[in-house]
């Protein structure tokens, strides 16, 4: 089963599937430089959802700052 985590994206709640493994997956790759890590991310969050091509660079800011909430204490 997939699981959902909704995040902003383009000012509105999406739900991709398996936002949280995809941001504990690449945090333990231990990346540096917040362009990889959105590179990253996105690559394993297409894995498992269709991204349009306009809206990626919403994903990927969306993403990056849900892996950043996690990793920041």
């Amino acid at each position: 089963m997939r699981r959902i985590r909704k995040i902003e994206a383009l000012r509105v709640v999406v739900g991709p599937a398996m936002a949280d493994d995809a941001t504990g997956g690449v945090r333990g790759m231990h990346l540096a430089g917040a362009d990889r890590i959105a590179d990253e991310l996105m690559k394993k969050i297409k894995i498992y959802n269709d991204i349009p091509l306009p809206a990626e660079a919403a994903y990927r800011t969306a993403l990056l700052r849900e892996y950043e909430k996690k990793v920041t204490p």
